[in-house]
């Protein structure tokens, strides 16, 4: 990797730590480049407009996002203990400093037409498709039945709820009321 893009990767790390905690709104290239390190000119040359910057955070994200939570799941068995794996990696990727980036942008941009948002639509459209998959499989194996996008709809709405319990409320116990409603869900699903 050149010393360009290794640059470029700090950058974005910086970023999409920085945004969990002020929202992709909040980024501004001046505050990054103080935590960068880097000069106000240099970080621009690497991202021109607080818009391109944005969108770049969010795709750097879900390569982070796919590495740690979607492909490790990848690797368990098909059916129930890939669906469990995925749920555990996201309470894991949730329970992050600032939580998931996907979740506060979502609230962020729900109502903000343009780059950012479509950047953010195909990300949420991706991880539910990505959902609906591993329960597919699940069927597939004879361990589950039932429409996969309305799995896919019920597990994101716990992830949510999480989300909220954990980040808004500070709910400790959100982690085991997160498992619970996991496991109904799983429990209406098996064959």
């Amino acid at each position: 990797m050149s010393k360009g893009a290794v640059t470029r990767e700090a950058i974005l790390d910086t970023a999409s730590s920085l945004a969990r905690s002020v929202g992709l709104g909040g980024i501004t290239i001046g505050t990054l480049a103080s935590r960068a390190e880097l000069s106000k000119s240099g970080l621009y040359a690497h991202f021109k407009s607080k818009e391109s910057l944005q969108v770049q955070v969010l795709e750097h994200t879900r390569a982070r996002f796919v590495a740690q939570v979607v492909a490790p799941a990848l690797t368990a068995p098909r059916g129930e203990a890939r669906i469990r794996a995925l749920f555990e990696n996201w309470l894991a990727w949730d329970q992050q400093p600032g939580g998931c980036l996907f979740v506060a942008a979502s609230s962020e941009l729900d109502d903000q037409p343009g780059p950012v948002r479509e950047r953010l639509v195909r990300d949420q459209q991706d991880w539910l498709d990505s959902i609906a998959e591993v329960f597919r499989t699940g069927v597939s194996e004879g361990q589950f039945s039932g429409s996969p996008e309305q799995f896919a709809f019920e597990l994101d709405g716990v992830m949510l709820s999480h989300h909220m319990s954990s980040r808004l409320l500070a709910d400790g116990l959100s982690v085991e009321r997160a498992r619970v409603a996991f496991e109904a869900l799983l429990d209406r699903a098996r064959v």
